[in-house]
């Protein structure tokens, strides 16, 4: 499956495809979503199962936000139901990272070391939004943030982008568009068609203003399990 992603990539190079998205005003506070992705550099972090045997972390005042009350994964096509995204990989980027369902649910903190996805709304393969969300920091969603900087994100406008599901599939997407400043997750929400979103942030704590980028399948097939099904060790960054 490599050669066939290099194969797409070669041919694509960075052609624009236009996703056009209305917007509903569901705002991401809230969704619980405005604290994922600081960006600022972590404390020594330790392990989920470590701080688990210790009691529950408790998070910063600032940090603390209503899980998402809409939709419910019921009316959303019961993602949790079916293959979940497991690692996500932008090439040009140098991101690679496991994806996991958010311990604790949308209104804790997010563990570092992996990306999350948004469990109420699709996964890939299905209609509407795939939303994953990773923290601004190295090894994480940081090359986002940095590359949304210039020119306004648009060179990463054409990427690539792989999804790699638990069902053993490959999903290749193209990104269409980079929204700066967002403070809503109205689009995705309202997203009918089959679409990837990647969220990070673009300050430190108490920052609302995030970055979204937005991008439309290609194509998909069968990967290798062991590809499918990378490591995660996430951790609590606070």
């Amino acid at each position: 499956m490599g050669a066939a992603v290099h194969a797409v990539a070669d041919h694509l190079g960075r052609r624009l495809v236009p996703a056009l998205l209305a917007a509903l005003g569901v705002t991401l506070l809230a969704a619980g979503l405005l604290h994922y992705t600081e960006p600022v550099v972590a404390t020594p972090p330790a392990s989920v199962s470590a701080v688990a045997s210790a009691g529950p972390a408790t998070p910063s005042p600032l940090l603390t936000f209503p899980p998402i009350a809409t939709p419910s994964p019921a009316a959303s096509g019961s993602p949790a139901a079916a293959a979940v995204a497991t690692r996500v990989v932008v090439p040009a980027l140098g991101i690679d990272l496991p994806v996991i369902r958010q311990p604790g649910g949308a209104g804790s903190f997010p563990p570092c070391d992996v990306a999350m996805y948004l469990l109420p709304l699709s996964q890939p393969g299905q209609p509407g939004a795939t939303y994953l969300y990773a923290h601004a920091r190295t090894g994480m969603f940081l090359p986002i943030l940095e590359a949304s900087r210039v020119n306004n994100g648009k060179r990463m406008v054409g990427m690539l982008v792989q999804v790699y599901t638990s069902d053993d599939q490959l999903y290749l997407y193209e990104v269409s568009q980079v929204r700066r400043h967002q403070t809503t997750l109205d689009a995705a929400l309202a997203e009918k068609r089959e679409t990837l979103w990647l969220q990070t942030s673009e300050g430190p704590r108490g920052t609302i203003e995030k970055t979204q980028v937005i991008a439309l399948p290609l194509e998909h097939g069968p990967a290798d399990h062991r590809e499918a099904h990378p490591k995660a060790d996430p951790v609590f960054c606070q």
